[in-house]
């Protein structure tokens, strides 16, 4: 992280703010190829941050600085980028709009105060956008939307629009128009002036032309009503209807309080290529996005969970912050991105590092007090040393070892727990193997350290197919892990992911297991004689003892058991799959005085299951899991097909809460979900989402029976 430098300037030494008054946490947010990072460097070029902007095409921004990213021409990652405009420090969280790096955005979401949703020009407002607009929504984030890429040949500002305020509902409106007659520059609603950028940022303000007066009229008093519904002052808007002129302070401070609270949502037109809007975008972020001091912390406890309370942004609070993001910078070690809710973070102070909650996704809980040396504020992939991070601002610690992404920075004399914020659950499977013995050993470090800094990604040891497999959200974040698993040291392959069937018995069986062996001394002497019938699904195993008359002596009976059971695990077909759901009869069996022994009649219990395996037919059975859609109406009829081409059984469709979409749920096999998470995704567009838990075991059609053996 640290050991990349872009060559359009690093912005120089960075300032600790002191109050969190002149603190702004804005993250972007949008779809792929929106113009997010793009917009970031404008604004980091207009404020005098960089020198120059860079370019994405040419891997030289400043937040898309991981190799991954430079590739693939998108950001993978979250990145910070602060800026200084009119004494307010706005830290700009640049996060991905690729579906497969979501948990990015869910991290950036978390660290921000109001989110900025940035859309093409040209695109629409696709269903992902949409969706995650509603899930700032329910937690009332302010947010406000930028129409970028004025400048692209299909571009229509005014589409766009219209796209948005169907897509986000009421209270979006623009508060600036892009001038007509393809000048470059912006008409104020509601100052009612020009903002000329012919010659570049800054804009001269002069008067509108009068041709341009209806447009900025008409657009004006649809504006002017919104924010009056959105107003406390109840009279504001029976003056407005006499006819009365609002005066501009009255209207922008009205505006201010109903983006802070979520329920107002102004939009501005910017080009990033031509600058246009960028002044008029740095001004809404500091003036009308609220600071930390307005934006609820989440809850804290005590790290056993109790004593939930709340805490406020106070420098002089008790310390808690929270590690946003996790990297790994070959040059300085593990990088921390953390953001300070309450307290100061100070370096040389020792700190209680808490994470808890993520055990099955391989994060153990912890809780460890460890030394703060140095805090930095970041910009992308340059770390700027500075004395303090105060609440509500960010910074990056590095060398603390024991943090994970997700975990809780906060005084040893007083240690806390944030809530957790909600991690999408991974549903790709990707099997890896090391090249070398060598790699082997590469492969368990990188792995432990992209773990420890990507909620999610899953690992999973599986013991019954011996496959070391990493659950990712998508193709992209599955090149992406591979990518950094190789640039760490660890040459891999990736191979078919192998799915744990079972085996059972088709039908009763009878098998006699004799192991006799005489070789000089005490001998081996055990003969079993046993009866095998299936079980219903889920049974499981039992061991019935119908032995009369002694034939097989007491102390032996369960070790015919214990045989049995030691070759359930190792299976009975050539795949070597556990069997399942059987119920196994010692009917009769020899013994001898002498040679026989607990060893011996274990063997002959094998032997006997194996011979019953061999008499009769046995049948596999595959893993069902229980899947629950959750998509569009218009794509309800193509999932529906596509689930029964993969076998499935469709258990019901309902309404969802949110109108226009619906869930279904339908049991379907594994083997046919491997890459289902990918499928959804392309037959959706996007804006389908699913979740999916183990059933039961089904037997394995015999068509494709034959092609697993």
């Amino acid at each position: 992280m640290a050991s990349k430098h872009t060559d359009n300037g690093d912005g120089g030494a960075a300032v600790a703010v002191e109050d969190p008054a002149k603190v702004r946490n804005i993250v972007l947010v949008g779809p792929s190829g929106s113009g997010k990072t793009t917009l970031t460097e404008a604004l980091l070029a207009a404020a005098g941050v960089i020198t120059r902007a860079g370019s994405v095409t040419e891997g030289t921004t400043v937040c898309d600085h991981d190799p991954a990213a430079q590739r693939q021409q998108r950001s993978v990652g979250l990145s910070v980028a602060p800026l200084v405009h009119a004494d307010i420090k706005i830290n700009l969280i640049d996060t991905p709009g690729y579906a497969d790096f979501v948990g990015e955005v869910r991290a950036g979401l978390r660290a921000a105060d109001a989110a900025l949703f940035v859309v093409c020009a040209a695109e629409g407002i696709d269903p992902a956008t949409i969706a995650l607009w509603a899930e700032c929504a329910a937690v009332k984030m302010p947010r406000a939307v930028v129409i970028a890429r004025l400048d692209h040949q299909r571009a229509d500002a005014a589409a766009e629009m219209a796209a948005c305020q169907e897509a986000f509902g009421t209270g979006v409106l623009p508060l600036y128009l892009p001038a007509p007659g393809g000048k470059q520059g912006l008409l104020g609603l509601i100052t009612r002036r020009y903002f000329d950028y012919s010659d570049g940022y800054p804009p001269k303000v002069t008067e509108p032309d009068a041709s341009d007066l209806d447009a900025i009229d008409e657009a004006r008093n649809e504006l002017i009503e919104g924010i009056i519904a959105e107003s406390e002052d109840e009279t504001l808007m029976d003056r407005y209807l006499e006819g009365e002129e609002l005066e501009t302070a009255t209207l922008i401070s009205d505006l201010e309080t109903a983006v802070a609270r979520g329920s107002f949502h102004p939009v501005i037109p910017v080009c990033a290529a031509t600058g246009v809007g960028l002044a008029e975008l740095l001004e809404a972020l500091t003036g009308a996005f609220p600071s930390p001091l307005e934006h609820a912390v989440p809850d804290v406890s005590t790290v056993n969970g109790s004593g939930t309370s709340s805490v406020t942004a106070d420098p002089d609070g008790p310390l808690v912050a929270e590690v946003v993001r996790t990297a790994i910078d070959s040059y300085v070690g593990r990088v921390s991105l953390v953001r300070v809710f309450s307290g100061t973070l100070r370096p040389e102070r020792p700190v209680h590092i808490s994470g808890h909650g993520m055990a099955e996704r391989g994060h153990e809980d912890h809780d460890v007090d460890e030394r703060v040396a140095h805090i930095y504020s970041p910009l992308g992939a340059n770390l700027r040393e500075v004395s303090h991070c105060v609440a509500g601002d960010i910074c990056a610690l590095t060398k603390i070892g024991s943090a994970e992404t997700g975990d809780t920075v906060s005084s040893p004399d007083k240690p806390l727990l944030m809530r957790p914020w909600k991690m999408p659950e991974p549903l790709l499977p990707v099997a890896v193997v090391a090249k070398t013995r060598s790699d082997e050993d590469a492969l368990s470090r990188n792995l432990a350290r992209l773990v420890a800094g990507d909620p999610t990604l899953r690992l999973e040891r599986n013991a019954e197919t011996h496959q070391l497999v990493l659950w990712c959200m998508g193709e992209a974040h599955a090149d992406v892990v591979l990518a950094r698993l190789r640039a760490g040291g660890a040459d891999v392959d990736t191979e078919q992911v192998k799915v744990a069937l079972r085996e059972t018995f088709a039908g009763k069986a009878r098998g006699k297991g004799r192991h006799v062996k005489q070789s000089g001394g005490h001998g081996q002497y055990a003969v079993c004689d046993l009866d095998v019938e299936p079980l219903p699904v889920g049974s499981g195993f039992e061991f019935v003892d119908k032995v009369v008359g002694g034939s097989v002596p007491h102390q032996f009976i369960g070790s015919v058991e214990k045989g049995v059971r030691a070759q359930l695990e190792k299976g009975l077909s050539t795949g070597g799959h556990p069997v399942v759901d059987i119920r196994v009869t010692l009917f009769d069996g020899k013994a001898h005085s002498v040679d026989s022994s607990d060893a011996a009649f274990q063997t002959a219990g094998s032997m006997g299951l194996k011979d019953a395996a061999a008499n009769g037919r046995i049948s596999l059975l595959e893993p069902v899991d229980e899947v629950t859609v959750r998509l569009p109406d218009d794509h309800l009829g193509a999932v529906l097909g596509d689930l029964s081409s993969r076998r499935g059984r469709v258990l019901g469709t309902e309404a969802d809460e949110t109108p226009g979409y619906s869930l279904v749920r339908a049991e379907v096999p594994v083997t046919a979900l491997l890459r289902y998470a990918i499928d959804l995704r392309s037959m959706s567009s996007g804006s389908a989402t699913f979740t999916r838990r183990f059933v039961r075991y089904d037997p394995l059609p015999d068509s494709i029976a034959a092609q697993v053996t």
